[in-house]
């Protein structure tokens, strides 16, 4: 049971060759860059979601936090077209898997740091100690606050990894309660296929949803360094 349960979130291979690295780099198909001189809609609404996003995300930002937003553009249309991907059948999410994330979460929030350190070194160092701290407590806080520091790109991985995971397991209990109840009673089966067609519909938010928080928690980081 426990392996059919998490066989979907198994590396796909082919031929003993892990495919994961093109079903990464399959949503890049899904946003092509225009050549024409007239876009068509589907091409004209992603140019406005993203210029929408681009406004709502940058407007904390000087001028040099305004240059990371290629990047966090990037990031949440990655995020957002990965996590829709896994919702297809027979679809691997690759942000289910840990490594992934701590791969996207480390680089950007040490890239984040290292900018602060850079730019606002006196400010940055400042965080570890809070203006009027009692001297007996200096030690204590210095370390306190440098866990936290340490602990953003795991809170940034988890937290993606957790909410796509449980949404996934969460569907996949209730599509196979649908199948078994098929042939038990057909009225507690209807009941439950609505269940599951609803939850798909919280899904499809959810995935959007985490993609947004991803890039939006890397974007206040950026705040908090530029």
């Amino acid at each position: 049971m426990n392996e059919n349960l998490f066989a979907s979130f198994a590396t796909p291979t082919m031929m003993g060759l892990p495919i994961v690295i093109l079903i990464v780099m399959f949503p890049s198909i899904l946003f092509p860059s225009p050549n024409r001189l007239i876009n068509n809609r589907l091409i004209s609404l992603q140019q406005w979601l993203v210029q929408l996003t681009s406004k709502q995300m940058l407007a904390i930002h000087n001028h040099k936090g305004q240059t990371w937003a290629l990047m966090l553009m990037s990031l949440i249309l990655f995020i957002g077209s990965t996590n829709l991907l896994g919702l297809l059948p027979h679809s691997f999410t690759p942000t289910t898997q840990l490594s992934m994330n701590l791969g996207m979460a480390i680089p950007l929030w040490a890239g984040t740091v290292i900018t602060g350190f850079r730019h606002k070194t006196k400010a940055s160092l400042a965080h570890f100690l809070p203006q009027g701290t009692p001297i007996p407590l200096i030690p204590m806080l210095v370390i306190i606050e440098t866990i936290s520091l340490f602990i953003q790109p795991m809170a940034l991985a988890v937290r993606l990894t957790a909410n796509i995971t449980a949404g996934h397991l969460l569907m996949h209990l209730i599509g196979g309660a649908t199948l078994a109840l098929m042939n038990i009673t057909t009225s507690v089966a209807l009941i439950t296929f609505i269940i599951l067609i609803l939850l798909t519909i919280l899904e499809f938010a959810v995935a959007l949803i985490q993609a947004y928080v991803f890039t939006l928690l890397v974007s206040l980081y950026l705040h908090d360094n530029t």
